[in-house]
């Protein structure tokens, strides 16, 4: 394919087309120039209508902010009218629930006085019964002031009539404290604004009175439910009434409906748990902690919840309300972030909290009733006023329970047959006959360790009550405006609480509930610790000392001192009844404490590290137990030291068996089955006889074998002193008496083929250690040694006359006069000799019929086998030619009579 080259234009038509093109670059040119000028004046008209315009765009824009300004300005006059209004608004609700309330707590109060039990309610119910609270009114407003006397037959007046607060208008206070909670908070962040501090004020007061409101029905609730225990027999009431504080349906309402048949099986069950041993009591408790239902077994009481459904409401609406609320002893915190730290207040710490170094030591005078001055005796401050209400509530009703169940057991005691100890029922050397003393410490003891089981069941009922109502609630939470969270507007509340406040707030609140909780089962505890302590020191003799006894913190003893004149049975006694009470903190204490442990709800929050008061009193339980224990333990070996060596009880004038070799059998006997007991006591308290505390203190068979060896030394005095008498048979006479003896407790307490390789205790008690058994043969041989040389001395008498000494007269029937004389004075020897002895020896006594024999065979065996060898060999020899019946007048068989008749009776 090929192109043909283009053709060229001629010359002419190349010069008019540069004509035609230079003339519309020219008409190009004069175009651009007009619209150059054209855009300029464009241009300067634009900036001056710029110029005009701006102005009026401002203008618009800032009459634009205005009015966002203005209904910005009109909300928050409308929201502030609102909260300035909150003081009226919800006065009317709280007030209504304080009147409710006091006329709520008042009928509690006014009941309990009716029924005489007034001296058991809290001190704020106590105030108002004495007229002191009867005319304090609502804090603000004019209408809630004057009132009669409560507890009469009126009570506090208001100018309306009131009627029982129902649910609804607890309700309704409830809410209207949050409305105050919430206006506090909004003018804690306009403290610019002139009113906002009176404002501030008003609404602090109106919720300080719904506080106090609230604070009252908790007392009266909690007061009016009474103890949370009642009788294991079904149907079974107290007549004494349920008071329980609230609105028609609960308030005033009294039960005193009894069944005869229970009320009838119920003194049963009383009157065997009054007789039961120490070892079924031991038996029942190891029962129960094997199958782990301890607390089905203990007492006579179970715990149970004594609210109604509506009461446990209303107070856990009381308890959501307050919630963390904390008050500095005035009124509740109700802080502001924009006030100077310095103007803020401060939650003061809980109190009683526990004295330095973590003990509580006795501050009351034994059998007062109470132990230390920081339970009962002390009023509850954690800083959260619902909490103040609940422990100061919850502690009378406790104490009262456990204070009458031990006035009870002690009133039966008195009651019964047994003789009541001292002057006020108590104590040795009050006029107690010895007969009626070991009854009575057994059953002190016995009631102590019923005291400790009703204990358990009071503590457990009342932590129920805990876990009903303050458990559920114990979540902390900060309310608005007061530390934490935010506010309506998104703003953080008031108080400037961040991460760092908010936990020690949270550690605040959590050791004022541990504080509250310690403070009602302290109430308990303290009690018990009196009555434990009243029966070592007055009923088992503790305080048999001389001198003034004092407790470790130097306050006031039982009483004056008084000699330790008690006998070996009665410091036995004494010691098996601390053993006993011992025995049953051992195994209830674990339980004990774990009830008085402070009850976390919510997983999250951990226990307060420090210890409690009640913790710290469950520790003075066992320390105080062990104690006094091994007090009486030490009363009963210094008994036996001081036993008297003089006189017809403490020596006999016959060499029997001593009074004190069976006291003491009779002592090892009766504290031989609390084995355990007593290593609790060793392992934790130095004893003269085992200075060896813990893993390497003693058992029992150590107390055994000091107990053994203080009465050796004690027979060994009193054998003694027999030589001090006068007469030829002093000398026998202690021998013989440390054989009776010696014998006695190896009849009595070696091991024998009934009951080899056993160890069983009371009356059976055996002790199989070697060493007892040694010690009292080796002593009863050496003692029968020497007592069978009296008898030895007769065989002197006994020996033969040479044959050729031996010359017979002329007649060969006779023996000579000098030969005769031989064998004469051989046989008046004898005689002498025996009759001596034997006139002497026949008023000794051997009860044991056993040891008496086995002596009568030893004696025969040292002389009488000889003497009929002589008296045969001999007899047959006229020795004599009047006289010879009067040398053989004791014949083998008569002297073999004779024997057989010494150490009886007559």
């Amino acid at each position: 394919m090929s192109f043909a080259p283009p053709t060229m234009p001629p010359p002419s038509s190349l010069s008019s087309g540069a004509s035609a093109l230079s003339s519309a670059l020219s008409t190009m040119n004069s175009t651009t120039r007009l619209a150059r000028r054209a855009c300029d004046g464009l241009s300067r008209r634009s900036r001056h209508l710029d110029s005009l315009t701006s102005p009026a765009s401002e203008t618009s824009a800032l009459l634009a902010r205005t009015s966002g300004n203005l209904a910005l300005a009109n909300a928050v006059l409308r929201d502030a009218r609102e909260k300035f209004d909150t003081v009226e608004d919800c006065r009317p609700a709280i007030e209504r629930m304080y009147r409710g309330a006091r006329e709520a707590c008042g009928e509690v109060a006014a009941h309990a006085e009716r029924q005489g039990r007034g001296g058991v309610l809290p001190p704020s119910m106590r105030r108002m019964l004495g007229g002191k609270g009867a005319g304090i009114g609502p804090r603000v407003g004019g209408d809630g002031g004057g009132g009669g006397v409560v507890g009469t037959t009126t009570y506090a007046s208001t100018t309306t009539a009131t009627s029982p607060l129902t649910e609804q208008e607890l309700y309704a206070g409830a809410d209207s404290m949050e409305i105050v909670r919430d206006a506090h908070a909004y003018f804690s962040r306009h403290l610019e604004w002139r009113s906002a501090r009176d404002v501030m004020s008003d609404l602090e007061a109106v919720h300080r009175t719904g506080a106090d409101a609230m604070g009252l029905l908790v007392v009266g609730h909690l007061t009016g439910a009474g103890a949370a225990v009642r009788r294991k027999v079904e149907g079974a009431r107290s007549t004494s009434g349920i008071v329980r504080a609230g609105g028609a349906s609960a308030g005033g309402r009294t039960d005193t409906t009894t069944t005869t048949t229970a009320t009838k099986a119920y003194a049963m069950t009383a009157a065997e748990r009054a007789e039961e041993s120490a070892a079924s009591a031991r038996d029942r408790l190891t029962d129960a902690l094997l199958n782990r239902d301890l607390m089905k077994s203990v007492g006579e009481y179970e715990e149970y919840l004594p609210l109604s459904t509506r009461v446990v409401r209303e107070l856990r609406a009381i308890f959501e309300c307050l919630g963390g609320m904390a008050s500095d002893g005035n009124g509740l915190i109700l802080g502001s972030r924009a006030m100077p730290p310095t103007s803020q207040s401060r939650t003061p710490d809980p109190e009683p909290s526990l004295p330095p170094g973590g003990r509580v030591l006795r501050t009351e005078k034994v059998g007062s009733g109470h132990y230390s001055k920081l339970t009962t005796m002390r009023e509850l401050t954690t800083g959260y006023p619902h909490l103040d209400s609940y422990g100061e509530a919850r502690m009378s009703v406790a104490y009262a329970s456990v204070d009458g169940y031990c006035r009870q057991l002690r009133n039966a005691r008195k009651d019964g047959s047994r003789a009541p100890n001292g002057p006020d029922g108590g104590g040795v050397g009050g006029g107690v006959t010895a007969l009626a003393y070991p009854q009575n410490v057994d059953a002190a003891a016995r009631d102590a360790v019923r005291c400790i089981e009703h204990t358990m069941v009071v503590i457990s009922g009342e932590k129920s009550v805990y876990r009903c109502v303050v458990a559920p609630t114990s979540a902390v939470h900060s309310p608005r405006g007061s530390g934490g969270g935010h506010d309506d507007d998104g703003e953080e509340g008031g108080g400037g609480g961040g991460d760092g406040s908010r936990k020690a707030s949270d550690l605040r609140y959590q050791r004022a509930l541990a504080v509250s909780y310690s403070y009602v089962v302290s109430a308990a505890l303290d009690r018990l610790l009196d009555l434990i302590e009243y029966t070592f020191l007055r009923d088992a003799g503790c305080a048999t000392t001389t001198g003034t006894p004092t407790n470790e913190a130097g306050g006031a003893g039982v009483g004056g001192g008084v000699g330790n004149d008690m006998d070996i049975r009665a410091a036995a006694s004494a010691a098996a009844a601390g053993l006993r009470i011992v025995d049953g903190v051992r195994m209830l204490g674990p339980s004990l404490s774990k009830l008085c442990e402070y009850v976390v709800f919510s997983p999250n929050v951990a226990s307060p590290p420090e210890s409690t008061i009640a913790s710290a009193l469950c520790i003075s339980l066992h320390r105080s137990t062990v104690k006094n224990c091994s007090k009486t333990l030490e009363n009963l070996a210094r008994s036996i030291q001081l036993d008297p060596l003089d006189g017809p009880t403490h020596r006999p004038v016959d060499a029997r068996v001593a009074t004190v070799s069976s006291d003491v059998v009779h002592a090892i006997r009766i504290i031989s089955p609390f084995v355990s007991a007593y290593k609790s006591v060793s392992k934790r308290r130095a004893l003269p006889w085992d200075p060896n505390i813990g893993d390497g203190s003693g058992e029992m068979d150590l107390f055994v074998r000091f107990l053994i060896k203080q009465l050796l030394i004690s027979l060994a005095s009193k054998a003694m002193n027999y030589k001090n008498d006068e007469g030829f048979d002093s000398q026998a006479k202690s021998h013989l008496f440390m054989m009776n003896n010696t014998f006695y407790l190896l009849e009595l307490l070696a091991p024998t083929n009934e009951f080899q390789g056993s160890d069983p205790g009371g009356e059976n008690y055996r002790i199989n250690a070697p060493w007892f058994k040694q010690k009292m043969t080796k002593t009863f041989e050496s003692e029968k040694a020497k007592y069978l040389t009296y008898w030895e001395r007769l065989n002197r008498h006994l020996t033969d006359v040479d044959d050729g000494a031996l010359n017979y007269q002329m007649n060969k029937d006779v023996l000579s006069l000098e030969s005769g004389r031989l064998l004469k004075s051989r046989f008046s020897g004898f005689i002498e000799d025996f009759e001596r002895v034997y006139v002497v020896h026949r008023n000794f006594t051997v009860i044991n019929s056993k040891l008496r024999e086995t002596l009568q065979n030893d004696i025969r065996r040292v002389f009488l086998s000889r003497y009929n060898v002589f008296f045969d060999k001999y007899s047959c020899v006229q020795f004599s030619k009047k006289n010879m019946n009067d040398y053989l007048k004791y014949s083998p068989q008569k002297l073999d009579s004779l024997i057989g008749q010494l150490f009886t009776t007559i």
